[in-house]
């Protein structure tokens, strides 16, 4: 529904950019700036260093994972239905909506408002905000991201605490993403879900980080 790209793809992407973070293996490299950070590196070929980086990678679990190579298969009818066809059939069928407005606004502008909200965490929380955790790496904490991308602005801690699932200390506060996880654990869906110790944030804080309060 995101068209965001299938999740092999995407978990890939996202694991060479963690490994590779500011360098030109990173598929979204902001120092390369805020257009190409945010929606540039899209709209170009990827850099050799990415597709290389990319190749060495261990993904064996992806590729196990039947749920991920069975959308991965049928991910261009996927996104069809989910994200262009329901949005704009839902409104029209069920209250009698204009396909014009179902088109337009539930499907294109709702699709363009997510990806946007999305490419902020690549871009301004790349850029601009406070680094609690460490002030050695670029990612910072973002509120306005973490706002507008439903809790993925607790960036300088996700970049410290890549394995931390929550993407904060704080759990689901400002954190939806974190409680939707959390659900699917509950329903059993979601499991071995792995969080940093507050003594090991704590301690890490007071090693790299920048001295400023953190946002939660």
């Amino acid at each position: 529904m995101a068209f965001q790209n299938d999740i092999f793809e995407w978990a890939r992407d996202h694991r060479v950019h963690h490994k590779y973070s500011e360098t030109d293996a990173d598929p979204h490299n902001a120092r390369r700036g805020f257009f190409f950070a945010h929606i540039g590196w899209l709209l170009v070929r990827k850099h050799p260093d990415v597709i290389e980086k990319g190749r060495k990678l261990e993904i064996s679990d992806l590729k196990a994972d039947k749920v991920v190579m069975f959308q991965r298969k049928y991910y261009k009818p996927s996104v069809l239905l989910m994200c262009f066809f329901i949005p704009m059939f839902v409104p029209w069928y069920l209250w009698g909506e204009s396909l014009w407005v179902a088109y337009f606004i539930p499907t294109v502008l709702r699709y363009t408002l997510v990806l946007n909200a999305a490419w902020l965490v690549n871009s301004a929380a790349h850029m601009w905000g406070n680094r609690p955790y460490d002030k050695n790496i670029n990612p910072r904490e973002n509120k306005f991201v973490t706002f507008s991308a439903i809790g993925e602005g607790f960036h300088n801690y996700h970049h410290t605490f890549p394995f931390d699932y929550a993407t904060s200390e704080f759990g689901c506060k400002l954190n939806i993403t974190t409680c939707f996880i959390d659900a699917m654990c509950f329903l059993g869906l979601a499991r071995d879900c792995k969080r940093g110790s507050p003594e090991v944030v704590q301690a890490r804080v007071l090693r790299t980080g920048d001295g400023s309060n953190r946002c939660g």
